[in-house]
C-alpha cells in the first residue's frame, strides 16, 4: 500500500467516524427528548390525585423535580405519604418563610426577620421528618400483624409473593400501600430481596430490617419459612409494648426539648414588650448581634442535646 492509498483510507475512516458521531448525537439527543416528553406526559397525567384532588404549581413542581434538590424532597415526601408533590411544598414553604420574615421583623426588630425566615425553613424540615417518623412508627407497630398474615399465608402453601400481596390487601396504610409497591415491583420482574431492601431503605427501622433478613435468607435458603415467621411475629409483640413504655416514660424529657427554645423565643416578646424597641436598639450594634446569634445557637444545641439523651434505641 502506497502513501497515496493509506491517506485515503485515513481520509474516509476519518469520514466515516464523523458521520457516525454525528448520527450519535442525533440520536442521543432524540432520546432524552423522548424521555422528557414522556416525564412532562406522566407528570401532567398525574397532576390529578385519586381522589380527585387538582395539582396546583405545575410548572414549578415539573422544573424542580429535574434538580438534584427536587429529587432529595420527592423521596423525603414519598417517605412521608403525605398527598403533595415538590412543588406544592416548596411554594408553602416560601409562603411560611415569607410570613414568618415579616412577622418577625415587624412585631421585633428588623434583624430577626431572616432569622425567623431560617426558623420557617428548619420548621419545614423537621415537619417532614417528625411526619415521616410518624409513618414508621406506624408501620413498627403494623409488623407483628404482617408477619402473622405472612405466617399464615405461607402455612396454607400459598408462595411468598402471594402472601405479600395477600398482605398488601388486608393491611391498612402504611404497611399496605408499602406492600403494594412491594407487589407491584414483583409483578414488573424485580427480584424478591431487591424490593424488599428497598422496602426497608424507604422506613428504616430495626424490627423491619429483621423481618426482611428472615424473608429474604429463608427465600434463599428454602427454610421453615412459618416458624421463622411465628417467632418474629412474639419478639415484634413484646418490642411493641417496651417501646410503648419507653415512649411514656420520655414522654416529659421530649416536651422539655421543645419548651426550652419556646421560652427564649417568648422572653423575646417578653422584653419588647416592657420596653419599646429595646430589640431594636440592642440589634443595632455588632455585639447585639453576635449576642442573639451566640443565644440562638445555644438554644438549638440545647434543643439537640435533650433529643440526643433522651432517645432510646430498644
Amino acid at each position: 500500500m502506497d502513501l497515496q492509498q493509506l491517506i485515503d483510507l485515513t481520509t474516509g475512516v476519518a469520514l466515516l467516524t464523523c458521520v457516525l458521531a454525528v448520527l450519535g448525537i442525533r440520536a442521543y439527543a432524540a432520546g432524552r427528548a423522548q424521555r422528557q416528553a414522556l416525564v412532562d406526559r406522566l407528570s401532567s397525567a398525574g397532576q390529578i390525585t385519586a381522589g380527585g384532588r387538582q395539582r396546583h404549581f405545575r410548572n414549578l413542581d415539573r422544573r424542580l423535580r429535574r434538580t438534584r434538590l427536587g429529587h432529595r424532597l420527592e423521596l423525603r415526601l414519598a417517605a412521608t405519604g403525605l398527598d403533595i408533590t415538590p412543588g406544592e411544598f416548596f411554594a408553602a414553604m416560601l409562603t411560611a418563610v415569607a410570613g414568618l420574615w415579616l412577622i418577625g421583623q415587624a412585631t421585633l426588630a428588623p434583624f430577626f426577620g431572616p432569622i425567623a425566615g431560617l426558623l420557617g425553613v428548619w420548621a419545614a424540615l423537621q415537619f417532614l421528618n417528625w411526619q415521616r417518623q410518624k409513618r414508621i412508627e406506624k408501620f413498627i407497630n403494623q409488623l407483628p400483624e404482617l408477619a402473622r398474615i405472612l405466617a399464615n399465608a405461607t402455612n396454607a402453601g400459598l408462595a411468598l409473593r402471594t402472601a405479600i400481596g395477600m398482605a398488601a390487601e388486608e393491611l391498612e396504610a402504611p404497611a399496605g400501600e408499602e406492600l403494594a409497591k412491594v407487589a407491584d415491583q414483583l409483578a414488573l420482574g424485580v427480584a424478591l430481596d431487591d424490593a424488599l431492601d428497598e422496602m426497608a431503605q424507604r422506613l428504616p427501622s430495626r424490627e423491619l430490617v429483621v423481618l426482611v433478613t428472615t424473608l429474604v435468607l429463608s427465600n434463599r435458603a428454602g427454610g421453615q419459612v412459618v416458624a421463622a415467621l411465628r417467632n418474629i411475629t412474639e419478639t415484634l409483640e413484646e418490642r411493641k409494648e417496651t417501646r410503648r413504655e419507653i415512649r411514656t416514660q420520655l414522654s416529659q424529657v421530649s416536651m422539655t426539648s421543645y419548651a426550652v427554645p419556646v421560652m427564649g423565643v417568648g422572653a423575646l416578646f417578653l422584653m419588647n414588650g416592657v420596653r419599646d424597641g429595646a430589640l431594636d436598639r440592642m440589634t443595632g450594634s455588632p455585639y447585639g448581634q453576635a449576642a442573639v446569634i451566640i443565644a440562638f445557637g445555644l438554644y438549638a444545641i440545647g434543643f439537640v442535646l435533650i433529643r440526643r439523651l433522651s432517645r432510646v434505641d430498644v
